[in-house]
């Protein structure tokens, strides 16, 4: 199968071009830094070009409330694109509970595109995915300083990139779902739990001060980010850190 991968140079699509080529797909990579705008559309007719997949895994460049105009945007210009290029299946990658957090400004972002690719032209499926291990370097400098993070104490599933790039790779050599595939990894940790594990596997002697209102996470209740009915993935905490 031929498949464009929109954002095919980043953190995921790098690994989902890799695992597809891999299993004898022709996956191609397109970014900004190879000549397509998903927001002003320069080259996006000619990166879906014959491709009877499309893979979007763009994302905004900011988490605030620019983002929805970002996704509403984006997702406008590469469905038309699709429909032209007569594209079978459009793929997003979205997030577990995404829908359950309307305090977090790019999480309505997220749920934007989620609703713009349903009602679109094109049969499409949803990966949502719980948090990615590799973003915990992110969380933990949000709230620190010389001697502490503050972290809340929410429930968090985290996942691999590499495990979520190869549910994404599965899920885009297949029938189109019109619907959602929830991914996560094996195991559950409050964040606070999650930051001290981490710096100390780092050597790391700040200490992790619960506080329920810190950074992002701390608009989040309850365990609406965390799905142990999903897809589970094989990499655990422990191995990933290791």
């Amino acid at each position: 199968m031929k498949i464009a991968v929109i954002g095919g140079t980043g953190l995921i699509g790098s690994q989902v071009v890799k695992d597809l080529n891999a299993a004898g797909h022709q996956a191609v990579p397109h970014s900004r830094s190879t000549g397509v705008d998903v927001v002003g559309g320069g080259g996006v007719d000619d990166a879906v070009e014959g491709a009877e997949v499309v893979v979007n895994l763009t994302n905004s460049p900011t988490f605030d409330d620019a983002s929805p105009a970002f996704f509403r945007a984006s997702m406008d210009t590469l469905l038309a694109a699709a429909r032209r290029a007569g594209t079978g299946h459009f793929v997003i990658l979205s997030i577990v509970g995404v829908d359950r957090v309307p305090a977090l400004d790019y999480y309505r972002a997220k749920v934007l595109q989620e609703e713009i690719l349903r009602d679109g032209p094109v049969p499409y499926s949803i990966v949502r995915a719980t948090q990615f291990m590799e973003f915990m370097e992110a969380v933990l400098s949000w709230t620190a300083s010389d001697d502490s993070v503050r972290l809340p104490a929410t429930p968090i599933q985290p996942i691999a990139a590499k495990d979520v790039a190869a549910a994404v790779a599965d899920v885009a050599v297949g029938a189109p779902l019109n619907g959602i595939r929830n991914i996560g990894g094996p195991e559950v940790f409050p964040l606070d739990e999650l930051g001290r594990l981490t710096l100390a596997h780092k050597g790391d002697a700040r200490t992790v001060v619960t506080d329920p209102g810190a950074g992002m996470f701390g608009a989040v209740e309850g365990d609406v980010l965390t799905d142990l009915d999903a897809h589970l993935a094989p990499t655990r905490y422990a191995d990933w850190l290791s």
